[in-house]
């Protein structure tokens, strides 16, 4: 199953031995490359931990992006945030070992896709009737959702997910994501209205079991 983050969980992850960073739509954990590659072309890597460096990337070849060395009339990496790791030097001449797979084309860097969309999602407990404002990503399900408000109260699984769809109270299927289960994101109309994007957030409520061992 694919993990999806947040930009907001992606910056957390910005320091040497937590570096993460997203390309296009791909999330990299590139803490044991850093790791085991010590030194001056870590640094730019290190310096973007915590970012998007997709603006490094040519979207369509999935490399480092070039351009024509107007001297030499060859092609180059394009890289003006300092050359890093896996990319060869500026002067055919040096003799570095060429890499064949480097490592933003190595599958055991990706942890997870990068969100298309950060929803907020409020959920009230009917049991103690409080109310948390969490952020999701628009691609999980609800079972993931519930996963994520696990920091919150271990014991959500305990509970039945309902939602007021229709004016009806719904329980809603765990394997489908909001939009499936009928719950729409309907901030951007808020924006363009020149409303505050918090005036409509999607709300679910919570109902708690008598069987705590309830799923």
């Amino acid at each position: 199953m694919v993990k999806y983050f947040t930009e907001v969980e992606i910056s957390l992850h910005k320091n040497p031995e937590d570096c993460w960073v997203s390309i296009f739509e791909n999330v990299y954990n590139l803490s044991e490359l850093i790791k085991e590659n010590r030194g001056i072309l870590a640094h730019p890597l290190i310096n973007a931990a915590g970012t998007s460096i997709s603006h490094w990337f040519n979207e369509k070849t999935g490399d480092v992006k070039t351009y024509i060395d107007p001297v030499r009339n060859i092609e180059m990496p394009y890289t003006p945030y300092g050359r890093f790791i896996h990319v060869p030097p500026e002067d055919p001449l040096d003799m570095v070992e060429a890499v064949a797979f480097p490592w933003w084309k190595d599958r055991r860097y990706i942890i997870g896709k990068l969100t298309k969309k950060t929803l907020k999602v409020r959920i009230t407990n009917m049991l103690t009737r409080k109310e948390r404002i969490i952020q999701v990503c628009q691609e999980e399900t609800i079972s993931e959702i519930k996963n994520r408000y696990m920091e919150y109260n271990l014991n959500s699984n305990s509970y039945t997910w309902k939602a007021l769809i229709n004016g009806e109270f719904v329980t809603l299927q765990l394997n489908k994501t909001l939009e499936d289960n009928g719950i729409t994101d309907d901030t951007e109309h808020f924006v363009d209205l020149g409303m505050d994007e918090d005036f409509n957030i999607p709300s679910i409520y919570i109902y708690y079991n008598d069987d705590l061992n309830y799923a």
